[in-house]
């Protein structure tokens, strides 16, 4: 097994054939059994890959092959932001009985091009991964989350957001909305760092990050 890159909060590693995901932090098992139970779900109707086994800490799925949206951004934003947008309907537009306990459409958590695999050369997506923060809610916790991606970690394409958001084809929420699903979701993920380590660096760089979102115009 290899480990694979851009593992965040989690632990994964491949031999090729499967992945195996070790979930870490707080109430680890709740997102591992929450991940489990939905992308067994989603099977067929989304491209999400195959669970092929689970226990207490970890999730052993289907290897798919495709490339992190991530990297290939820099290169293409216009058809990897194009690809975000498809998808992203798609996302939305799955039955909301798929999850219980609440109202909403179904939203990823943490979507954006970090958490899709794509084929390098038709940018078709083969898999939306990391679904462990899926809940129902909003439209636009989604939508904001994937422009916070491109704003903070790749400034360069931002220009090509509307093009994220004319694929997507919804309704896009005006500008103070998404800033504050922004602000909100990174003070989410504060907290988490701070229930995993107490005032330790993820909790600095989550407070970092707050502030320069905090300062950003449209």
């Amino acid at each position: 097994m290899r480990p694979l890159r851009h593992g965040y909060t989690n632990r994964t590693a491949t031999d090729g054939a499967v992945v195996v995901k070790g979930y870490e932090g707080p109430g680890a098992e709740l997102r591992l059994r929450g991940e489990h139970l939905l992308l067994e779900r989603l099977q067929g109707r989304l491209p999400v890959p195959p669970v092929r086994a689970v226990d207490a800490r970890t999730l052993t799925l289907g290897f798919v092959a495709g490339v992190p949206g991530q990297e290939l951004l820099e290169d293409r934003p216009a058809a990897v932001l194009t690809s975000c947008g498809e998808v992203l309907r798609r996302i939305h537009a799955a039955p909301p009985e798929i999850l219980a306990g609440g109202d909403g459409v179904l939203v990823h958590g943490d979507f954006g091009p970090q958490n899709l695999l794509l084929d390098p050369g038709t940018f078709a997506v083969t898999a939306v991964v990391d679904w462990e923060f899926a809940h129902l809610g909003d439209p636009v916790e989604d939508l904001a989350w994937c422009e916070w991606i491109v704003r903070m970690h790749h400034p360069r394409c931002r220009p090509e957001l509307p093009r994220f958001f004319r694929t997507y084809g919804g309704e896009v929420p005006p500008w103070p909305v998404r800033k504050s699903a922004m602000l909100a979701r990174c003070e989410e993920l504060r907290r988490f760092c701070d229930r995993w380590e107490p005032h330790g660096p993820g909790v600095r760089q989550w407070q970092e990050r707050i502030e320069v979102t905090a300062g950003w115009r449209e």
